[in-house]
């Protein structure tokens, strides 16, 4: 039997949905169902039920987007922090081996080629990046799992969101037998407020950046595939091979879709002002370790094109 903790949330149902499709016992829990950031409590359920593996989707992403956070910074530092923290020392305290669903905004960013080597640039809007973003995409490199996160309390300036998590993953590292998953920006046909293409076809204005980001399904597959293969536990970035702008997004939806709009986008200085309250992390991560693993995902333009074709709008 397996254990997925935060099965209620947007991350959970995806992982529910894809355990049953392999056919695989399992039990969701919510907060409402038990109170899993009490030690105690956590560490009486594994003791009982014995779960083959656990799975840790929940945390704290604010609603509607992670400008919450910044108000409410005790439920954040629990949820993205404390949590896993307690999670990993219940599981080796029972032996038991787990996942926790991490996420790529601790890094901003890309590194960027040159003849004599490469630099780390953590602000890919610069107007000569541009270029290479579009035209050169060779010359970009995503951060791997070896690099440290640099959108974090410890390189500032960083949103209280990005800060916790980076924090989550250092409470982890090393305990028990963990794998370490890094989501980055979830998206798939299903128009919800957490799915990135939603929120694109609802921004009023929107803001053109590079990303590497996530295809939902194809998420919680390598995952489960990481686990299924024996594959060695760690922390693992899991993109949707490449990375792609906004605007290229903005050019599938209008394609696809046809909705019958003109999309606005931000100037720079005025997103920064008006747009966000906090910080935003945007970056490029290098998924090869999970092709290494002999995991595979598919390339983001694929992703994106097979998610809009296949759309399915709010309440239908």
């Amino acid at each position: 039997m397996i254990l997925l903790l935060g099965a209620s949330g947007y991350v959970g149902q995806a992982f529910a949905r894809e355990l049953e499709l392999r056919g695989r016992p399992f039990t969701g829990l919510s907060r409402r169902d038990l109170d899993y950031t009490r030690f105690p409590a956590l560490l009486e359920l594994l003791r009982q039920t014995k779960p083959e593996f656990l799975i840790n989707t929940a945390g704290c992403a604010g609603k509607p987007n992670i400008d919450a956070c910044e108000n409410a910074k005790a439920e954040t530092l629990l949820g993205n922090t404390l949590l896993p923290q307690l999670i990993g020392a219940a599981c080796a305290a029972t032996d038991t081996p787990w996942g926790h669903v991490s996420s790529g905004c601790i890094f901003s960013g890309a590194k960027i080629l040159k003849n004599d080597g490469q630099r780390i640039e953590p602000d890919l809007t610069r107007p000569e990046l541009r270029e290479l973003l579009v035209h050169f995409p060779e010359k970009i490199q995503g951060y791997t799992e070896e690099d440290e996160p640099n959108f974090s309390f410890r390189h500032p300036p960083c949103s209280f969101y990005s800060g916790t998590k980076a924090l989550g993953e250092d409470a982890i590292a090393g305990m028990g037998r963990v794998y370490t998953w890094r989501l980055r920006l979830p998206f798939d046909e299903f128009d919800d407020a957490r799915n990135l293409l939603s929120k694109v076809q609802r921004y009023p204005k929107v803001y053109d950046n590079a990303n590497s980001i996530s295809h939902r399904g194809d998420f919680v597959k390598a995952c489960l595939d990481l686990w299924e293969t024996g594959a060695p536990f760690g922390t693992y970035n899991l993109t949707n091979p490449g990375f792609i702008t906004t605007r290229q997004i903005v050019e599938a939806i209008q394609k696809i879709l046809r909705p019958g709009r003109n999309f606005e986008f931000w100037i720079e200085e005025e997103f920064q002002q008006f747009g966000v309250k906090s910080p935003r992390s945007n970056c490029i991560l290098d998924s090869s370790k999970l092709l290494a693993a002999g995991v595979k995902m598919r390339p983001v333009a694929e992703a994106i094109d097979d998610a809009l074709t296949r759309w399915h709008p709010e309440n239908h």
